[in-house]
């Protein structure tokens, strides 16, 4: 192992494994990836309908770069890259080990096509099965640490995967069905209540003794001041409130920079939303849906979240504040795994409901580094700590993130205009 290797992996923030569970790990999220677009169209997979949106089958292609990139190329010793101009075409954005493809531009690549894509995913699982029986390997501990990290990259692409393409079906005037379900309803939200927390100084982050980013690392104090996060997310119906009193037209509750996007953009109402014969529908992944007005609100900017916080009279949490009441609670709620694909209402027990799943969770805090972090070593230290600047965290996860990828100190980060993804609100105020 060379000395670079060796001090790769001394950053990384988390355990090696055994090979027969890496290796059924890895399995289950590459077949879960190729589950995801059984119900998608060869033509669904080419589409990209704006910069942040990467075609389906691009998203097939880079997580298996990811894989070879890393992994084989680096520790099979035997291994020779299905083809030699992938390297360009899927890297992402990691400088540090070539050129790439411009990412407004994905979805001009015709070729290769689906069935070459699904042949270098076959062609990198082979070599990769093979490479994980071997726990003799004079590498292996760097090996485990690097699939784990590919593993949840190939997730956090899982949910970007279903992003996209509702993005895609959106755009389409035929409104396409992604998964057809009857989404629950409820007759009413359960009532708002606020939950207060003393503050303090209370330790914050990840010990890193199970997978985790590094951007979650290290545990560190903050001091917080006594606060109180409401009990559940902001609904469709009290958004509609915000909408019917102007709220898109009143510049006193928007940031300067927010209120330019919205008088630019002409923003009226949450990505998705159109009237039909004066009533709100909004596009889902199971279609066009008439909106359910207990459910909570997404795909809501961080700007327009903000702008909402105000007009109400609160504020958005920090990330911090958010972290010391979720870490107290259970990791579920409405996931992927339950299948709905979509926000639904609160179920209306006690205490703070919904903190996992549903929609991301925006926070008041921008994304910087926490004190004394330091990203990975090597190439890796691209994934994260290079996207530390005018972008805000958002927390929680949503209903398209795979239940065993979300914890308490996930850290999430988008733009403040940013829109298309699973984000919505949860109120805070001061004690």
């Amino acid at each position: 192992m060379s000395q670079a290797t060796a001090e790769q992996s001394k950053t990384v923030p988390f355990a090696a494994t055994n090979n027969e569970d890496l290796a059924a790990a890895y399995a289950a999220v590459r077949a879960a990836t190729e589950s995801l677009c059984q119900p998608l169209e060869v033509e669904d997979c080419q589409i990209q309908t704006m910069p942040d949106v990467s075609p389906t089958k691009w998203h097939l292609a880079h997580v298996s770069w990811f894989f070879e990139t890393f992994i084989l190329q680096a520790y099979a010793s035997e291994y020779q890259p299905f083809h030699p101009q992938f390297a360009h075409l899927f890297n992402s954005y990691y400088a540090t080990v070539g050129s790439f493809h411009p990412r407004p531009q994905r979805g001009l690549l015709s070729r290769p096509t689906l069935d070459e894509v699904y042949a270098y995913r076959g062609y990198v699982n082979e070599h990769m099965q093979r490479l994980l029986q071997d726990s003799n390997h004079p590498d292996w501990e760097d090996i485990s640490l690097r699939v784990q990290v590919g593993i949840n990259h190939e997730q956090q692409h899982q949910e970007l995967m279903l992003t996209d393409i509702k993005h895609v079906f959106a755009m389409n005037p035929l409104k396409p069905v992604y998964h057809a379900k009857e989404l629950p309803r409820a007759e009413t939200a359960p009532v708002l209540n606020w939950i207060a927390h003393p503050g303090g100084l209370l330790t914050i982050g990840n010990s890193g003794d199970r997978f985790c980013y590094d951007n979650e690392m290290p545990v560190h104090q903050t001091w917080l001041n006594p606060f109180r996060i409401a009990s559940r997310l902001v609904t469709n119906g009290e958004y509609l409130e915000f909408m019917q009193d102007q709220g898109y037209q009143r510049v006193e509750f928007w940031l300067s920079d927010a209120w330019s996007t919205v008088t630019s953009q002409q923003w009226q109402a949450p990505l998705y939303w159109e009237q039909r014969d004066n009533q709100w529908w909004h596009m889902t992944l199971h279609g066009m849906q008439p909106i359910d007005p207990h459910a909570p609100v997404c795909h809501v900017s961080f700007n327009e979240a903000d702008a909402f916080a105000r007009w109400a009279g609160k504020r958005l949490p920090g990330e911090a504040e958010w972290e010391a009441v979720a870490r107290e609670y259970p990791i579920e709620g409405n996931l992927r795994d339950s299948g709905n694909l979509h926000p639904v209402a609160a179920p209306g027990w006690a205490g703070a409901q919904q903190l996992y799943g549903d929609v991301w969770e925006w926070t008041q805090s921008p994304y910087a580094p926490y004190p004394g972090f330091k990203a990975l070593a090597g190439s890796l230290g691209e994934y994260n700590g290079k996207f530390m600047c005018s972008q805000f965290v958002l927390r929680g996860g949503s209903c398209v993130t795979p239940a065993d990828h979300v914890r308490a100190t996930y850290r999430n980060f988008f733009y403040p205009k940013d829109q298309w993804q699973f984000s919505g609100i949860r109120l805070a105020e001061d004690a």
